[in-house]
């Protein structure tokens, strides 16, 4: 690989490690390259992908971005994933695949600059979608005014029985 080609991988991984807003760093050895292509097409689904490059080009791809911190971790045979989007997707993804296959290893991950281990990881992968925390999130927030709604409405209301209970004493009476 000449120098003009290093050049050009190094441009390339640091505009997606400036792109991603989740980063783990996994070893692969051991993992056949169709169980790559396997899990590639998936995290392909989720906006996201994994790169496998030399250590020497991730560290200089990651030098003076957000994911800086995980330098250290790049060691042996080094996969890195990232996450464009939503976290949770992503991480989804890998724990699933990790668990499916012995051999792929997380060794840590970056979630908006900040380093997290492999278990904050594999608990972020056990986290809902975003579309169903807004989901929640929204029937929460419907909650509270019907809530409110159905206290307010309970005194008419149930002055109003009594009204009904009183009249109909009468008619007996």
């Amino acid at each position: 690989m000449n120098r003009d080609n290093k050049t050009a991988i190094v441009a390339e991984l640091n505009d997606s490690f400036n792109r991603a807003k989740f980063t783990v760093v996994t070893d692969y050895c051991g993992l056949t390259v169709s169980e790559l292509q396997e899990l590639r097409i998936e995290l392909r689904n989720c906006d996201s992908e994994i790169r496998i490059a030399k250590n020497t080009l991730l560290k200089r791809a990651v030098a003076d971005t957000v994911c800086d911190i995980l330098i250290e971790d790049f060691t042996g045979t080094t996969a890195v994933v990232m996450g464009y989007d939503d976290p949770v997707a992503p991480a989804k993804a890998l724990a699933k695949f990790a668990e499916d296959h012995e051999k792929m290893k997380i060794r840590a991950a970056a979630l908006d600059g900040e380093k997290i281990s492999s278990e904050d990881m594999i608990a972020l992968s056990k986290l809902p979608s975003k579309e169903v925390l807004l989901g929640q999130f929204l029937s929460v927030l419907n909650s509270v005014p019907t809530g409110l709604v159905q206290v307010l409405s309970g005194v008419p209301r149930t002055f109003l029985y009594g009204l009904q209970a009183i009249k109909e004493q009468k008619e007996q009476a």
